[in-house]
């Protein structure tokens, strides 16, 4: 017997979730024994709905929402035996993305077949877990804005979100310390990934498994702008890391200090560095794609 419990988050997707939130009940209801309806007005009480039902001992906890909604369904699920799904319905998706998730009807044929993935998590030294990039610099100064921007949806809004902050980029010093090394260098940016991507599907840490237990790190050295804008259009093909200014290396824990910047993990707004993060096996268990 399957029990299962669907968390909605409504605001998600300019109100797309909530609109879709009665399909997708009754398509999941096809394939789950049981399934309760979850949904709170506010992220914290998304959250406590999230941590009831998995204490409450669901096999399954589907997310119907993008990265935010997400990424509190992980805090939940990581370290249990609830497994965790995402049915898209936000800007980035990029943890769906990463599950091989488009629609709700990946997800029914996921738990029709059985199929369950352990995926690794990356834990910040406060207890948080994240599940798809920890970034600091000009990538989390994009997502500052892109969050702020009411127009336009999807992943329009971070390629808008870049351009609008070249204008003040501006390096700063940063030491990323890892098991095994020490970087100290002028830097616009870090992004530690647990996936591959980020901001609606841009392949930041393009190499990144998420079952090898160690984290891909992406870390762009001061360069002059043009050279930067003429490296924007290879981030959306991951062929940014053949820059001479990038530099990428694997770890199992990362610690950033330095600069006065924001860290985002999951699309998420985190604290400011300095942050560490320690890379856990199989810390989650993922309803994923069978295709």
């Amino acid at each position: 017997m399957t029990r299962a419990a669907l968390l909605v988050c409504p605001t998600s997707g300019k109100g797309r979730a909530a609109r879709i939130a009665g399909t997708v009940a009754a398509r999941l209801r096809e394939v789950v024994d049981s399934l309760e309806l979850l949904v709170a007005p506010s992220a914290e009480g998304t959250a406590a709905l999230a941590r009831r039902a998995v204490a409450d001992g669901v096999d399954v906890l589907v997310v119907l929402g993008g990265d935010g909604g997400a990424h509190l369904g992980v805090q939940a699920c990581a370290g249990t035996s609830t497994a965790l799904a995402v049915v898209p319905a936000g800007t980035g998706n990029d943890l769906a993305g990463a599950f091989g998730v488009r629609s709700v009807d990946d997800v029914v044929a996921a738990l029709r077949a059985g199929v369950r993935r352990p995926f690794d998590l990356g834990r910040l030294d406060d207890g948080r877990w994240f599940a798809t990039v920890l970034c600091a610099g000009f990538d989390s100064a994009v997502n500052e804005r892109a969050n702020a921007m009411r127009w336009p949806a999807g992943p329009r809004r971070y390629d808008l979100a870049i351009l609008a902050e070249l204008a003040a980029l501006r390096p700063e010093r940063l030491v990323v310390e890892t098991e095994d090394r020490v970087l100290e260098l002028d830097a616009l940016l870090v992004a530690v990934g647990n996936t591959t991507s980020y901001g609606g599907g841009i392949p930041v840490c393009p190499d990144a498994e998420v079952a090898d237990g160690l984290f891909d790190v992406t870390v762009v050295a001061a360069a002059p702008r043009r050279a930067l804008v003429r490296m924007l259009p290879t981030l959306r093909t991951g062929r940014h890391v053949d820059h001479p200014a990038v530099h990428t290396f694997r770890a199992r824990e990362v610690r950033l200090s330095g600069p006065s910047w924001v860290g985002y993990a999951d699309g998420e707004r985190m604290r400011e560095v300095p942050v560490g993060a320690s890379c856990e096996a199989g810390a989650l268990l993922a309803v994923t794609s069978s295709g």
